[in-house]
């Protein structure tokens, strides 16, 4: 026995072949692990970026998309409702949008019309008080709860309003102007929301 030849190219190869089936099983083991990991098909579509057609929206109309969850509001201002925004300046909280992180309020929505393009607004439809989706009042004319009011959105849950441009005024319980989603323009009729300028870029 002591005179037994080893043969080491057998040994070698089963070994090799042993090592690589173990690696082929404990690679099919671990990438369903790691799948299991990611989010699922719903979750990924709950958060997935929204294309919206905005042509048939007639000028001083609002009309309101999901998004995650959230009711999005996209309002055509008319040129009436554009000019009355800095009237309003010296009765709101945050007037030229200053306030906030850049998630509240991004750098394209840091100006008067709160928007990209000055007729479109866009905005998360939910109140920054206690998150009631206020009512859309368009009209420019005194109201029971304003009477210098000049169209935008009105809580009555809690009597928070806000301008034409989403901005809060002082005095009311809302803490914030109303949530600038990240959107861009795809072209003139259509937007997206979930995506900003850069990331669309």
């Amino acid at each position: 026995m002591a005179n037994e030849v080893v043969d080491h190219g057998r040994r070698r190869f089963l070994t090799a072949t042993t090592a690589v089936v173990g690696g082929v099983g404990v690679v099919a083991a671990v990438v369903p692990f790691i799948k299991s990991w990611e989010p699922s098909a719903r979750a990924k579509s709950a958060g997935a970026p929204v294309t919206v057609d905005i042509g048939k929206i007639e000028s001083g109309q609002k009309v309101t998309y999901p998004w995650r969850g959230l009711p999005v509001f996209v309002v055509n201002r008319t040129q009436a409702q554009l000019d009355a925004l800095p009237s309003q300046d010296a009765r709101l909280v945050d007037a030229k949008s200053n306030s906030g992180s850049a998630e509240q309020q991004p750098a394209y929505a840091q100006n008067e019309s709160r928007s990209i393009k000055p007729e479109w607004l866009v905005l998360v439809g939910l109140c920054t008080h206690l998150g009631c989706v206020p009512d859309f009042v368009p009209t420019m004319k005194p109201e029971p709860f304003d009477p210098e009011w000049k169209g935008g959105f009105y809580c009555p849950c809690h009597k928070s309003r806000y301008d034409m441009a989403g901005r809060v005024y002082q005095g009311v319980p809302a803490p914030k102007n109303l949530l600038v989603p990240p959107y861009h323009f795809v072209d003139d009729t259509h937007i997206q929301i979930g995506v900003d300028p850069k990331e669309a870029g």
